[in-house]
């Protein structure tokens, strides 16, 4: 699929500023809420933003790299590329979330976690506007980025950045479902 470059940038933005708004909520939360879990192998909420905390202690150096080293200029349109759509695409929360496996180092499943975690989550939120409006200068279709998987594996940035916030909104989502169910 093809859309501009500015299109894609103003549709994650403004998907990262909705993240931001929801977090930012959290913090009026009571502590116990936060932590509180269904289940023993159901994360709590603050285990959910630690998740995506420990994506971004990946992602967002990644794409800062790349967007420093990019010598290329930056194109009307972005044109995704197959795996990075059918990444993103997976990553996209739906009616019933389907569960995916998560790698050990990012599980935050028993974590000790308060809400320093929170004040993270929107530090690195704020660096991914950041990159996101430095994103403008360079190619989103020639910029390559590593995943977090295999660093063989690269990505336009334009999926990448795809792939990142829409992970962020499908924990929202959960994050959003386990305080309707919250007690």
């Amino acid at each position: 699929m093809k859309v501009t470059s500015e299109a894609i940038i103003t549709e994650l933005i403004e998907k990262t500023r909705l993240n931001i708004n929801q977090v930012a909520a959290l913090d009026q939360k009571p502590i116990n809420a936060l932590n509180w879990k269904e289940d023993k192998e159901i994360w709590s909420v603050l285990e959910c933003i630690e998740h995506l905390n420990l994506y971004g202690n990946y992602y967002l150096p990644e794409i800062e790299q790349r967007i420093i080293k990019s010598q290329s200029k930056p194109e009307i349109h972005f044109k995704t590329g197959l795996l990075g759509n059918y990444f993103a695409k997976s990553m996209l929360p739906k009616e019933k979330l389907n569960k995916m496996k998560t790698f050990n180092d990012k599980n935050p499943n028993g974590s000790d976690l308060d809400r320093t975690t929170l004040e993270r989550f929107l530090i690195q939120q704020e660096k991914m506007l950041e990159l996101l409006d430095k994103a403008r200068n360079i190619s989103l279709n020639k910029t390559k980025t590593s995943i977090s998987i295999s660093k063989l594996i690269k990505l336009k940035l334009g999926d990448t950045f795809k792939v990142v916030i829409y992970h962020n909104e499908r924990h929202m989502t959960q994050v959003a479902k386990i305080l309707e169910n919250y007690k």
